[in-house]
């Protein structure tokens, strides 16, 4: 006796359509969640430390306070709580690295979708020839140059930074940009005669999104490394600040013999650099709300909305006369089949009489001979 089959009008799926554990899909999914997981954890460390370390570290002025021993991690090469260093120096490289890079796409991308949208082949290179000669610079020199001439500081750090970004930033934003900018959604809206924002951002904007996410991972790492280059070499903050890039370097001449303060600095920086990688990669690739959640609820689909009904009542319209030109196609079928049956019987009795005598003639003339 076999097991009654599952009723496919059930609520709950077909057990045959159950991922398998071997599924490829339920395997990328699973790796891909470990790798977000992964790159989260790496990423809350630092970020944790930068935040609520200037909190628990207390006052880096109060140089009153009384003597509480070496600390978990020992003194620097004068005497120094290392622990203390390391909770006051994630402040600066932490909030000059995302400073940097927001400033870098808030200019950039609107540069980038710009050159992409616009029609006038003039103002694109217009836009763009001052960026590549910025990006054919080398990014170490660019700092150097900008920093002697210009005041130290975080803000100008910041500043600086935010300027050897922003050409890649305005490169890559408008090569995804392109295919989005000159295909016929785009033309549609022209003659919709919506704006410019609503055809730039709304359009062109939710295309580019993933890119400009999977880009972000990579123009923060970048603006860690010149933020901790500069404070490495001198320009970006004073040589005896609290910073994770200024306590390994003025800490490397000692590290075998205490490699506590470079070992964990560099070690925040480097889980940095990972978890925001893991993450933003992760996030870049995953198909959810996540991503799609503002642009299903957004009032910048009112056009693209507006598109889809014309596209659907022309899709209805073509499958109507699809249907009609197989209708009389079968009808003019069914007339050629019946003109055919009615000239074949009409032929049929003659042919029999004529058929009848022609024999009977053959008949008597044998008769005759």
């Amino acid at each position: 006796m076999t097991a009654p089959e599952h009723d496919r009008t059930g609520p709950g799926p077909h057990p045959a359509e159950l991922a398998s554990p071997g599924d490829p899909d339920s395997a990328g999914s699973r790796r891909r969640r470990s790798r977000a997981v992964v790159g989260a954890v790496l990423l809350a460390v630092p970020l944790l430390v930068a935040l609520v370390g200037p909190v628990l570290a207390g006052d880096p002025a109060d140089r009153g306070r009384p003597f509480t021993g070496d600390g978990p991690l020992g003194t620097d090469f004068v005497g120094r709580d290392v622990w203390g260093q390391l909770l006051l120096g994630g402040r600066s490289v932490v909030g000059v690295a995302v400073a940097a890079t927001a400033l870098a796409y808030l200019v950039g991308v609107p540069l980038g979708l710009w050159a992409a949208t616009t029609r006038r082949r003039w103002l694109d290179e217009l836009l763009m020839r001052p960026l590549d000669l910025l990006l054919a610079i080398p990014s170490l020199l660019l700092l150097i140059l900008l920093s002697a001439t210009a005041p130290r500081g975080p803000a100008t750090l910041v500043v600086i930074v935010a300027v050897i970004g922003l050409p890649e930033v305005a490169r890559i934003s408008r090569a995804a940009a392109l295919p989005f900018a000159h295909g016929p959604g785009m033309e549609a809206l022209r003659l919709y005669r919506e704006s410019w924002w609503r055809r730039a951002v709304g359009h062109v904007g939710r295309g580019v999104r993933r890119v400009l996410l999977a880009d972000a991972g990579v123009r923060v790492i970048g603006a860690l490394y010149l933020v901790a280059t500069a404070s490495f070499l001198g320009i970006g903050v004073a040589p005896d600040a609290a910073d994770w890039a200024v306590m390994v370097d003025r800490n490397r001449a000692g590290l075998a013999l205490q490699p506590w303060a470079v070992v964990a600095p560099a070690t925040l920086l480097i889980a940095l650099a990972i978890g925001l990688n893991l993450l933003t990669d992760t996030l870049s690739v995953r198909k959810g709300p996540l991503l799609t959640h503002s642009v299903e609820k957004g009032p910048l689909l009112t056009t693209d909305r507006r598109l889809d009904a014309d596209r659907n009542r022309a899709a209805d319209r073509s499958h109507a006369a699809d249907r009609s030109h197989a209708t009389d196609r079968r009808l003019d079928a069914d007339r050629s089949h019946a003109a055919e049956h009615g000239a074949t019987a009409e032929r049929g009795p003659t042919a029999e009489r004529g058929s009848t005598g022609e024999r009977g003639g053959r008949g008597d003339a044998e008769a005759g001979r």
